[in-house]
């Protein structure tokens, strides 16, 4: 069954702190009385790695905003060997404002990469593929598996659908066998020099600018 992991902070050992030189001070003159506002944050500053939009914000009212708003695509990737690049890609999902993260395999993830972003950001656990598909299945998600191999199609002249999950595989051995057949269909990013693949996290954060240009800009 598909878990939903607690977004409360917790000591971790793969925890970054949420700290920042953009950070600002304590709040100057008289506080403001709105609920969302932190009085430890007024009080002490605001040192965390948010926009000036959300400074001196309680955590949980910055996700509450972001939740009147995330986009309708979901971001899963599958996690075997502990892959270093799901943090970061759990930072990128956050900043394109994805609806969820879903994690394939093991729970436990290295979050360094997250730079404290999974604290603002859904993520589901699904211990296997198979459990996936069926979530998918059962909220007619198509599953966009993202991978270079034989009959997959170029991201660039594909139309992503505006409901959909991202799938995403880990460095070196990319997407599993069981996720490619999963899969609605399987894009390639272009490339043009004589690396056979970009980095994990690249490709993610790529792919997902390429919804936000269809879906967001392409609608102004």
């Amino acid at each position: 069954m598909a878990e939903i992991e607690n977004t409360t902070p917790t000591e971790d050992e793969n925890a970054s702190p949420e700290l920042t030189t953009w950070g600002v001070g304590p709040w100057q003159g008289e506080w403001p009385t709105e609920e969302h506002f932190d009085p430890e944050l007024l009080q002490n500053g605001d040192t965390r790695n948010v926009l000036d939009h959300f400074r001196y914000w309680k955590m949980e009212a910055i996700v509450a905003d972001l939740d009147k708003r995330r986009h309708k695509y979901h971001v899963a990737i599958e996690n075997w060997q502990h892959d270093l690049n799901i943090g970061s890609i759990v930072r990128t999902a956050n900043a394109f404002l994805a609806e969820e993260v879903h994690i394939i395999g093991n729970r436990r993830w290295n979050r360094r990469g997250a730079m404290v972003t999974d604290r603002y950001q859904h993520v589901r656990h699904h211990p296997s593929v198979e459990e996936f598909v069926e979530w998918a299945k059962g909220r007619n998600l198509p599953i966009i598996a993202i991978d270079n191999v034989p009959d997959c199609q170029r991201i660039e002249e594909y139309a992503l659908p505006e409901e959909c999950v991202l799938l995403f595989g880990q460095e070196g051995p990319g997407l599993s066998e069981a996720a490619i057949e999963a899969a609605t269909v399987v894009l390639e990013i272009t490339q043009f020099g004589s690396t056979r693949s970009i980095n994990a996290s690249a490709a993610a954060a790529i792919t997902m600018h390429q919804w936000v240009m269809q879906h967001v800009f392409n609608k102004r």
